[in-house]
């Protein structure tokens, strides 16, 4: 069994569109778009509220965490997960179930995707610190179960993208992780919380690195948009190091990287 979501800039196309694929395919039409794996759709005026409200309950419930106490941050900033010889070891099926629960609620809270990410990389022989700190994740899911993402109607639809990268809070493999999100008028449609390939032993080369991966993104969301006619020539990448800029703007900068 398949889903499809389709949607046209007028009523009679998208009957048009449900009559030729029923006549193709053995399927049925659900209406309106407002529940689709897991995300509940909101359809507005204004614009559209996505979110995983029944998803963060059920969720919540199946790890028996919906009576703990909650949290106002996923993660405490002075939190540093790492290898851990001396705790006591965790069931690894458990641990990872949890993981791939949590991705799923990535797809509509990128404000969890960091802390998601740090705890994945220690799937292997978890400890009582790991699992710790996804409870806590859990913890910040019951105070704000109905966040989400919300799409307005914008005028405008110009790209905008912005990155920062940490710099060596790896401890076990001193790597950098990019951060970045990516914008089409006010509206946030993509965004990334990675490990960078390479070491980089200056913070003017990691802020580099993360502008050069953000840059990439963004060209590929540019060539998304000539199908919807939407042409920008140029677009803003925002970044928080004025070296890590001077090197992507001059070409003959490039070999002090």
């Amino acid at each position: 069994m398949d889903d499809i979501i389709f949607d046209a800039t007028k009523d009679s196309l998208c009957k048009d569109f449900s009559k030729l694929i029923q006549a193709e395919f053995e399927m049925s039409m659900m209406g309106e778009l407002k529940f689709f794996l897991g995300l509940q759709v909101k359809q507005i005026d204004e614009g559209i509220y996505i979110h995983q409200t029944k998803y963060v309950k059920e969720l919540l419930k199946k790890f028996k965490m919906d009576d703990a106490k909650q949290m106002k941050t996923p993660i405490h900033p002075t939190t540093i997960l790492g290898l851990d010889e001396e705790s006591k070891q965790v069931d690894e099926k458990t641990y990872r179930g949890i993981i791939g629960s949590l991705f799923y609620l990535t797809a509509s809270r990128p404000n969890i995707i960091f802390n998601v990410c740090l705890c994945a990389k220690l799937q292997t022989k978890p400890r009582e610190g790991h699992i710790s700190a996804i409870k806590r994740i859990f913890r910040y899911l019951i105070g704000t179960p109905n966040l989400g993402l919300c799409f307005k109607r914008e005028k405008e639809h110009r790209l905008l993208g912005c990155c920062d990268v940490d710099f060596a809070r790896n401890k076990v493999e001193r790597k950098n992780t990019n951060r970045g999100c990516h914008f089409i008028g006010g509206c946030l449609v993509s965004w990334t919380s990675t490990k960078q390939g390479t070491i980089a032993l200056l913070i003017a080369e990691t802020k580099y690195i993360s502008i050069a991966s953000c840059c990439s993104q963004v060209l590929w969301i540019k060539h998304q948009l000539k199908d919807y006619n939407l042409f920008q020539r140029q677009f803003p990448i925002l970044c928080d190091n004025t070296t890590a800029i001077d090197l992507s703007i001059n070409l003959l900068m490039h070999s002090c990287s």
